[in-house]
């Protein structure tokens, strides 16, 4: 009985999280119905509401976005955007911090969450899962006695969180793992592990734990 029991959970657990999270991805992006009249919401037209159309209406403003900021004309607005929001002091801090992280993600310039690493954490004998984002700027990298760099190390199973740290450089092992895999690393608590790609990666490791 119990053995049929925990292989039912295992069928539906995975499933009705995937189920859940989707839901609120697409409950949150259908509010952008809300920026059409009420008269033209599902629920006005057909008498009933259809989950997604907000979603896809949230692509298609995405899609429109781009295709017309790809000109110059939609370059020149951009700019003026920019300009306005530049003098507003509260709004200017936020907009241009959040801008370089995205510009940083998703354009692919940049190193930003392209290295995989282990550092040391949360004490000298502990090894963690970090993302290196960069490089410390020159204020702070003249207070160190070698090079250093900057570290997001997520937390688990919620990579969202975690902590920002500077490290030496030569404490940091580097591996031949992608983001993706990384995530999932993190995200299942090492249950699913990363694919080894020509056992660089465990010879890594052995390498870090024997050090």
């Amino acid at each position: 009985m119990k053995k049929y029991f925990i292989t039912g959970l295992l069928i539906w657990v995975p499933l009705v999280i995937t189920v859940w999270v989707l839901s609120l991805i697409v409950g949150t992006m259908d509010q952008s119905l809300r920026l059409l009249p009420r008269a033209l919401h599902p629920e006005n037209i057909l008498g009933f509401d259809i989950p997604g159309v907000g979603t896809l209406l949230t692509l298609l403003i995405v899609f429109l976005t781009g295709l017309v900021t790809a000109n110059f004309v939609g370059q020149r607005l951009v700019l003026f955007w920019e300009s306005v929001l530049s003098r507003i002091p509260v709004v200017k801090s936020i907009y241009y911090s959040v801008k370089q992280v995205s510009d940083t993600l998703f354009s692919g310039s940049g190193d930003a969450f392209r290295k995989v690493l282990l550092v040391r954490y949360p004490h000298a004998e502990a090894w963690s899962v970090a993302f290196q984002t960069g490089t410390p700027t020159r204020e702070v990298g003249q207070h160190a006695d070698s090079e250093l760099v900057s570290v997001f190390i997520p937390t688990a199973p919620s990579p969202v969180n975690g902590f920002f740290f500077f490290v030496r450089k030569s404490d940091t092992v580097e591996l031949d793992m992608s983001v993706d895999d990384a995530l999932k690393y993190i995200v299942s608590m090492g249950v699913v592990a990363p694919p080894l790609r020509n056992g660089r990666n465990a010879n890594l490791i052995g390498r870090a734990q024997n050090e």
